[in-house]
């Protein structure tokens, strides 16, 4: 084992770092409500086991998720993503981290979010609307099983959730409510990584360096490893430890939105995905309160000494400008690809 890798170094080895483990169906809820606080303080990460969703099931959505990247690129282009972020984000189309990246993300997603029929008053909201589905012709039974999975999805969120709230002396359904996780913003994404080699010193990376927009995300990954994380994102050089896959369980972090609430009591972790030639398949899930709510810091999160070091936001504004800030519109997405 050898020491965190800083910024500009790219060696074949880095540390892999140690994160806390916590099961949700544990019984001694302050042995979660510890570790998790602890996680939350040290790093922003940690893993989740015991979270109810079977391994089979979990084979069955990576299975259909590399269903899915396998259709030649034309047929995914029809399901481009719309202005409510449903579809298919082509490589290169996500450039999370521009100030160090010399090209978008070496890889390949698709987004689906809560489904709100084209006819219902919501779908005119920001982030609602109608998902983009394949045709059941082309993949039968693809929509069921990612339904399906982001139903299990939100449900270990919440659970999540209640822990997360209680390390903050709050009451256990305080994400429960309408406004935050009760009717969120949930957005399951499949990521496809192709079998390319990033390079840190040239600014090529299979994932550019980011915090996560919303309040927790869920990331179920395969065995190939890559993701690594920054614990001080204000340290110069930064350094960067390797997070291990775990098969079975899932990586959660936290995210943007939560760090304001709690007036950086818990931070937002910057995190990257490194590759190393192998192709790697991962599931993030990532979960944000309702458009219209308005973030702000916790009373109990600050003091006279320690004031609210951020201004409220809705969750649609914060959300849309980050969306903004890391997306390539179509018509640039078309001319970068007729330069390729």
């Amino acid at each position: 084992m050898v020491a965190p890798v800083p910024d500009e170094a790219t060696p074949a080895e880095v540390y892999v770092t140690a994160l806390n483990c916590i099961s949700i169906s544990d019984p001694d809820i302050q042995k979660s409500i510890s570790l998790l606080k602890q996680a939350c303080l040290d790093s922003g990460f940690f893993y989740v086991i015991d979270h109810g969703i079977s391994q089979e099931f979990m084979n069955e959505v990576f299975f259909q998720s590399r269903m899915f990247f396998a259709l030649p690129l034309d047929k995914k282009m029809e399901l481009f993503r719309n202005e409510k972020l449903r579809g298919y984000t082509p490589t290169l189309d996500q450039t999370l981290d521009p100030e160090n990246q010399v090209q978008g993300d070496l890889k390949e997603g698709y987004y689906i979010g809560v489904e709100v029929p084209e006819d219902d008053p919501d779908a005119k909201k920001p982030f609602y609307g109608p998902n983009q589905w394949p045709s059941e012709d082309i993949l039968p039974g693809w929509r069921q099983v990612m339904e399906q999975y982001h139903k299990e999805a939100l449900r270990v969120s919440r659970e999540i959730a209640k822990i997360i709230a209680l390390t903050l002396d709050l009451d256990a359904r305080f994400f429960d409510k309408p406004e935050m996780l009760g009717e969120p913003l949930a957005t399951l994404k499949l990521l496809h990584y192709e079998g390319k080699i990033s390079d840190p010193a040239r600014g090529i990376y299979g994932c550019g360096a980011h915090s996560d927009f919303g309040l927790i995300n869920l990331l179920a990954t395969d065995d190939v490893a890559g993701l690594q994380i920054c614990k001080d994102k204000d340290a110069q050089p930064r350094i960067w430890e390797d997070v291990a896959p775990m098969k079975g369980g899932f990586i959660v972090n936290i995210g943007d939105l939560l760090e304001r609430l709690t007036n950086d009591v818990f931070r937002s972790t910057l995190h990257r995905v490194v590759l190393d030639g192998r192709e790697r398949y991962s599931i993030p899930f990532f979960v944000a309160p309702k458009p219209e709510c308005v973030v702000e810091c916790l009373p109990s999160c600050a003091s006279e000494k320690n004031p609210p070091k951020y201004p409220p936001i809705t969750c649609a504004a914060y959300m849309n400008q980050r969306y903004i800030d890391t997306h390539l519109g179509p018509t640039s997405y078309h001319t970068q690809e007729m330069r390729e």
